[in-house]
């Protein structure tokens, strides 16, 4: 599984990193982070989570 963001599109709200936290990261200077591009299996519902709740739908999960 490798993750796919867009940044030209996303928000920096931090919705995301609510729902899997182990891969994106909102940092001070209020811009997202994505910590692990290709995270674990086992965290796919997570980033499935995280990628349906971006109410911009800037994040692609790739198997």
């Amino acid at each position: 599984m490798r993750l796919v963001v867009d940044f030209d599109v996303c928000e920096s709200n931090g919705i995301c990193m609510m729902a899997a936290p182990e891969v994106f990261e909102l940092r001070d200077d209020d811009l997202l982070y994505v910590l692990d591009e290709q995270p674990p299996e086992e965290l796919r519902a997570k980033v499935e989570e995280a990628a349906w709740r971006c109410p911009k739908q800037a994040i692609t999960v790739v198997d």
